[in-house]
């Protein structure tokens, strides 16, 4: 089995023709990103090209289904042009929409992928976010969880995600104990994303992640993205923001009325077979 291997600040992402995808993904997702007895991987995309076009679906590493990943879009794009697969400025269809993607080659194997990701979505019914009546925006939720309440803002850009805000950056701790519980709160019928968001200025913030259906990630695309959305529905930032991740530097930008667009590298590490065990 053909696998590539690409990552966006250390959020890492396994490529693989679609044509090796087997009946039962989940299963082969799980083998794959193994870190001991498998390549290693947040995830497996699956993918295929007809002309100018690609194609993706997403299995985070618990074997789950993901309408889409920021990063695993970039690191798809990067790696679809180092091999000159499709043009620098092509389009991706993934379960969450059609992305238009711009790479340009930085040297050896890094490139830097600008992403549109559409406008982000607000309406808790859409989320989506078990709220009676349905709200939009949701700003400043008050959540009971992990013995605790927290007050969140919920977005989406295709991807359910929750945004807490902090004084300074969260613990190890506090992001694995809480982004844990809110992943899998019942407020979420489609489990959540989490954003840990510490506002460093007008145009800058400092966020830490849970993904769901991986854990704690050095960097999330679809994440930092929101956590931008949220924090300029809040008010804290200007439209243009620099998200500053454990990994690494994303840049954000929402023009009012406007579509999300992010900016960001990504790394293709290597290509070769994968000789799953007898």
């Amino acid at each position: 089995m053909n696998v590539a291997k690409a990552h966006g600040l250390g959020n890492d992402f396994l490529l693989v023709p679609k044509a090796e995808m087997p009946p039962d993904p989940a299963e082969l997702t799980r083998r794959l990103c193994d870190r001991h007895r498998g390549v290693g991987a947040d995830g497996v995309i699956f993918f295929e090209v007809d002309g100018k076009r690609a194609t993706m679906r997403l299995f985070n590493a618990d074997g789950g289904e993901a309408e889409i990943s920021g990063n695993g879009l970039r690191c798809l794009s990067g790696y679809l042009v180092s091999t000159r697969s499709v043009p620098a400025e092509h389009v991706v269809k993934t379960a969450a929409g059609e992305k238009t993607a711009m790479v340009e080659w930085l040297g050896l194997s890094r490139f830097r992928v600008v992403v549109d990701l559409g406008p982000p979505i607000l309406e808790s019914d859409r989320i989506p976010v078990a709220l009676t009546p349905a709200r939009s925006p949701v700003i400043g939720h008050e959540i009971d969880v992990a013995g605790r309440r927290v007050r969140a803002t919920l977005t989406s850009m295709g991807n359910p995600h929750c945004a807490l805000y902090y004084d300074t950056p969260a613990s190890d701790e506090e992001v694995r104990t809480l982004g844990a519980a809110l992943e899998h709160h019942p407020l979420f019928p489609n489990r959540t994303n989490v954003e840990f968001i510490t506002v460093v200025s007008r145009g800058e913030i400092r966020v830490r992640f849970w993904e769901r259906g991986v854990g704690h990630t050095s960097a999330s695309g679809t994440g930092s993205a929101s956590a931008a959305v949220a924090s300029i529905l809040n008010g804290f930032t200007d439209r243009d923001v620099r998200v500053v991740c454990d990994g690494g530097v994303l840049d954000v930008g929402w023009p009012e009325g406007g579509i999300v667009r992010q900016t960001g590298e990504v790394e293709v590490l290597f290509s070769g077979d994968w000789l799953p065990p007898v």
